[in-house]
């Protein structure tokens, strides 16, 4: 146990890593697994596009049970891919809570379930929180089923295949592969950056455990010892990456070959078909049977 002003801190607290689902693999072989990496990026795409166009209840949690049911089908642990929002849960909620106050007086034509002085509860400031909440755990799930299905080279090389006919407008397509590629690969390094600072700074007696809202003076000198080494171990990272690719004689998408080729299968365009009719059709059914039981869902 580490301790920190006065108040005991567990050693699990710092372990930031396991948080974090982004840019991780987990290979369990699924039938999600073995898709093509460009069938899973425009699935990813077609529902990203879905749930953030959808005003209606119904219609996100259907979105979410379709999202779940392909995590499912890809048997990953549910707790592993929501770690990293249940921690920070009793924040959201009072973050919410506001939410819901402010929409409950801008919304006075709806109808009322709750009013005292200044708290107004209203049907549609309940709608939009309920429709915040399943965006938000759809988006979650959305971020990070790709690179827990797909290792970051292939998506690397599915996403400029994707946009290799744009290279003719000028879009560089390598580039942009290369970038996405970097960035995913860094998430969890720069996650681990910040645990072995935390815990530093935790052996020499820091302020991280326990801060309060009300002391705003207490969050900034227990964060800025751990943002400051956090960007000067991120900027020496990317500039050994630099002088390794340089040292190695990289060069850009013109003229390079590939070791991976991608050969897409019958499977890959029939789940790629079927997630945006399935999509499309969600969103344009009116669900009347749904709506009368539910009436303004």
């Amino acid at each position: 146990t580490w301790h920190t002003s006065g108040k005991g801190l567990t050693l699990m607290e710092f372990e930031l890593s396991r948080n974090i689902a982004i840019g991780q693999y987990i290979p369990t072989n699924s039938i999600v697994h073995r898709l093509d990496p460009r069938a899973k990026i425009l699935c990813t795409f077609f529902l990203l596009i879905a749930v953030s166009i959808s005003r209606s209840v119904i219609i996100s949690l259907l979105l979410l049970g379709t999202i779940m049911l392909i995590t499912r089908l890809a048997r990953l642990p549910f707790h592993y891919i929501l770690r990293g929002i249940l921690r920070s849960f009793p924040l959201l909620i009072f973050f919410l809570a506001l939410a819901l106050l402010y929409i409950g007086w801008q919304s006075p034509d709806g109808r009322v379930y709750f009013e005292w002085y200044f708290i107004r509860i209203t049907r549609g400031a309940l709608q939009a929180i309920a429709l915040s909440l399943l965006r938000l755990f759809a988006f979650v799930f959305l971020v990070s089923l790709p690179s827990l299905t797909t290792t970051i080279s292939q998506l690397t090389h599915g996403l400029e295949i994707m946009l290799q006919p744009f290279q003719r407008f000028g879009v560089p397509a390598h580039e942009i592969a290369l970038v996405n590629m970097i960035a995913l690969r860094f998430v969890p390094t720069l996650a681990e950056e910040l645990e072995q600072v935390m815990k530093a700074q935790a052996s020499r007696c820091g302020e991280i455990g326990q801060l309060s809202l009300r002391r705003p003076v207490q969050i900034a000198r227990a964060l800025l010892p751990l943002v400051v080494p956090l960007f000067v171990n991120a900027f020496r990272r990317a500039e050994q990456l630099a002088v390794a690719m340089e040292a190695r004689g990289y060069i850009g998408g013109a003229g390079r070959t590939k070791f991976i080729t991608l050969k897409g299968t019958g499977l890959d365009i029939i789940v790629t078909l079927g997630m945006l009719v399935l999509c499309v059709a969600i969103l344009l059914t009116p669900w009347p049977a749904l709506h009368t039981l539910f009436p303004g869902l």
